[in-house]
């Protein structure tokens, strides 16, 4: 059997290994490839595994290592109606491909970055083809299926070492499940998403049909339309925000996601039917889908205010990179957001009642907050750096090396 680790931190570059869920711009997959990008400008061996379905690619370029792992076309076609069956197709692609890699290629760590991943590592060492893996929890979900909560608690109870991008879910996991995990922040490229504008700013604004202006001001979001993003009560927020400035403009960018939400966006349509707005390019609410990776930052830019009135979240990088591209923020005045943001990064707001969040809006909308935006970049931009949440990774990962050392001499 292939070394999976030494025992200590290796003197050469670490061979790492990070598993994501899906190819598609989930938080949980920028947060995989921004570390693994970072890790790899350091000088480390990086490779990336994402399943996906046939003539799917990562939807941004990647520096390092990338090995897609087939799924079959019905997988995602059956996800209303079978979640678990998709969930355990992706495990299963994710060890039919471990079980051809790992005969010929060694990991000093093996890093799940969700429950699928994890899943599958733990298969792995159960089968004795490694010897452990690191998982990190960025949020934890309820589902009524208790096979798919089992999962997702095997995705974190068999990792040898747990880490968390924020105190509310180290909190939760030590509290509920006697898991004590390390802390690691999200970052932003504070390079890549920037106040200073471009051309692709106005190809941008065309295609989505952005007003703009004094009069038009353009909200947007990000995640599309889901409970936990707290769309609906956002919607009675924008209705409130219009009566007020009657030609303001929403835009929900992303959307693309593993889990059904087909009832709550029926439910969001038929509320949107009953009040007279209209949806569309140039119209009152622009549901764009997923957006071209290399637009958000003009998107952010061609925004005025990002509303992120989340019920719940891991961390909430979204704000990070509105932030870095000078657009004002509203956001849930409730953990993770009150860790690292403070009153001068954001309006906000209460994410149970809409006129609080439309209030935020308005007090996001005031000029001085995108001038100070655009004047310097704000300071928990500059703090969450994806180098420093490298370095801290690799400071784990040495940690947990040096705890294997003794044993290794133990069983030696």
């Amino acid at each position: 059997m292939p070394e999976q680790r030494t025992a200590g931190a290796p003197a050469r570059p670490w061979r790492i290994g990070l598993l994501t869920h899906s190819v598609n711009p989930r938080g949980g997959v920028v947060h995989t490839l921004e570390l693994a990008h970072a890790l790899h400008d350091a000088g480390h061996e990086v490779t990336v595994m994402a399943p996906a379905l046939p003539g799917q690619s990562m939807f941004r370029p990647v520096r390092c290592e990338l090995n897609l792992l087939p799924i079959h076309p019905a997988t995602e076609a059956n996800t209303a109606q079978d979640l678990f069956g998709s969930v355990s197709t992706r495990i299963h692609a994710f060890e039919r491909h471990l079980e051809r890699l790992l005969p010929h290629r060694a990991f000093d760590v093996l890093h799940a970055q969700d429950p699928l991943g994890a899943n599958a590592l733990a298969a792995m060492r159960d089968r004795g083809l490694i010897s452990g893996f690191v998982r990190t929890v960025h949020h934890l979900d309820h589902f009524d299926d208790p096979r798919l909560m089992a999962r997702q608690r095997r995705g974190f109870e068999a990792a040898d070492q747990v880490l968390c991008v924020s105190q509310l879910w180290r909190d939760v996991l030590q509290r509920d499940h006697g898991i004590r995990a390390a802390l690691v922040h999200n970052g932003v490229d504070c390079l890549r998403y920037t106040p200073q504008t471009d051309t692709t700013d106005a190809r941008v604004a065309t295609r989505y049909g952005l007003r703009g202006g004094a009069d038009a001001p353009v909200l947007i979001s990000v995640g599309g339309i889901e409970s936990r993003k707290n769309t609906l009560r956002l919607l009675d927020a924008f209705m409130a925000l219009r009566a007020r400035r009657p030609n303001a403009q929403w835009v929900i960018a992303g959307g693309a996601s593993l889990l059904n939400h087909d009832d709550y966006v029926a439910a969001f349509i038929a509320r949107i039917a009953d009040s007279g707005l209209t949806i569309g390019p140039g119209r009152d609410i622009v549901l764009t889908g997923t957006v071209a990776d290399a637009h958000m930052p003009a998107l952010y830019r061609s925004s005025d205010v990002l509303a992120m009135p989340s019920l719940c979240e891991g961390f909430g990088l979204v704000v990070l990179e509105a932030l870095a591209c000078g657009t004002p923020t509203v956001v849930s005045a409730i953990a993770p957001f009150t860790e690292h943001l403070s009153d001068t990064d954001c309006c906000w707001c209460d994410p149970q009642d809409a006129a609080s969040m439309a209030d935020a809006i308005q007090r996001a909308l005031l000029p001085e907050r995108a001038a100070a935006l655009r004047e310097r970049t704000p300071e928990v931009c500059l703090r969450h750096s994806w180098q420093a949440s490298a370095v801290r990774h690799l400071a784990l990962y040495r940690a947990r090396a040096a705890q294997d050392q003794p044993r290794a001499a133990l069983q030696a």
